[in-house]
């Protein structure tokens, strides 16, 4: 169970980019092995607004979360996302309280 959530909304026209971008991440780092890594990722497209994302990550801990942060692949990657989205990204740091499964 992840106990530890970060959320990054952001508005882009080139969706399909990000999406590519951030599977490249996922494989260099899955091929790389090294540092802790979200548990998972879902990308999420607001029905209500045009454009605009919110990617969900999850990972086992704060620490962890902070440690993939500071990796120079997920720098990298921010930087080449922030490219790509219409303005900056916002982020939602969130301490998991309760999870229950349906």
């Amino acid at each position: 169970m992840p106990n530890f959530i970060q959320t990054v909304t952001y508005s882009t026209t080139r969706i399909d980019e990000v999406r590519a971008l951030g599977e490249d991440l996922r494989e260099r780092r899955m091929a790389a092995g090294d540092g802790p890594k979200p548990i998972s990722v879902s990308v999420c497209a607001d029905r209500d607004t045009p454009n605009r994302y919110t990617t969900v990550i999850e990972f086992a801990s704060y620490e962890d979360a902070m440690a993939n942060s500071g990796h120079p692949a997920t720098a990298e990657f921010a930087q080449q996302m922030g490219k790509l989205c219409d303005g900056p990204p916002s982020f939602v740091n969130l301490d998991v309280l309760d999870q229950n499964r349906y």
